[in-house]
């Protein structure tokens, strides 16, 4: 069983008395342990696909299982529940907390979830030392680099070890150099264990992944299934 799957997964929207089908009966599975890139021009429909799988919105129609229960027909307070326990998010501007040190940001999911204090820092600490942060505990964004930034952003990420972990261009804001070590990072954690799908422009990020997704005009052209014919395997 895949850990994450779409099944003929549309989503519409209604703009006056317009349909417009952003993701058009997409079907994608993401096995336990790969790590997958999602690629594709403007508007052609990853923002979405990345609300859906992220769970920050349902699909119009179709199913998405996740973890093997049924995530498309939750309600919000349930949706909320399985972004806070299952799903960890890396995002291309950090969107860390200027006013937290690094444990701190680190700890804001584990907060959600009512983990104790005693526990969270703990956890935060040793995360922390898992990125290469161990020395910069008590630092504040504004004293970190970018790559530091990132790095925080990845551990929070694997606070609340996710089912998945969604990072949407990672690399975007980072020279060259620092985007090497944040990938080069990302793949020793997927060596690890971290399931991950990849959003990026970045033709060297998704050359670097096992299997790479392309969409266009809210269609799957290739890599839609693990281990499908028409899938980039590397």
């Amino acid at each position: 069983m895949a850990l994450a799957e779409f099944r003929d997964v549309w989503k519409t929207y209604v703009m006056g008395h317009t349909l417009l089908h952003a993701l058009k009966g997409v079907n994608f599975a993401l096995e336990e342990g790969e790590m997958v890139a999602l690629m594709g021009p403007s508007g052609s429909g990853k923002s979405t696909f990345l609300n859906l799988i992220g769970c920050l919105d349902t699909p119009s129609r179709g199913q998405y299982l996740l973890g093997g229960r049924d995530v498309s027909t939750m309600n919000d307070d349930e949706l909320s529940e399985v972004r806070a326990s299952e799903i960890g998010f890396i995002f291309q501007s950090y969107n860390l907390i200027t006013q937290l040190n690094v444990v701190e940001n680190i700890e804001i999911p584990l907060y959600y979830r009512g983990v104790s204090e005693r526990e969270s820092y703990e956890r935060a600490v040793m995360l922390a030392e898992r990125v290469g942060l161990g020395h910069r505990l008590t630092h504040v964004p504004t004293e970190l680099s970018g790559g530091e930034r990132q790095r925080v952003g990845i551990a929070r990420a694997l606070a609340s070890s996710p089912l998945i972990v969604l990072a949407d261009e990672p690399t975007g804001n980072l020279d060259t150099k620092t985007g090497k070590q944040i990938l080069d990072l990302l793949h020793q954690l997927n060596a690890d264990g971290v399931t991950m799908l990849v959003v990026t422009h970045d033709p060297q990020v998704s050359a670097s992944t096992q299997r790479i997704m392309h969409l266009v005009d809210g269609m799957v052209t290739d890599g839609a299934l693990a281990g499908h014919p028409q899938g980039t395997q590397k």
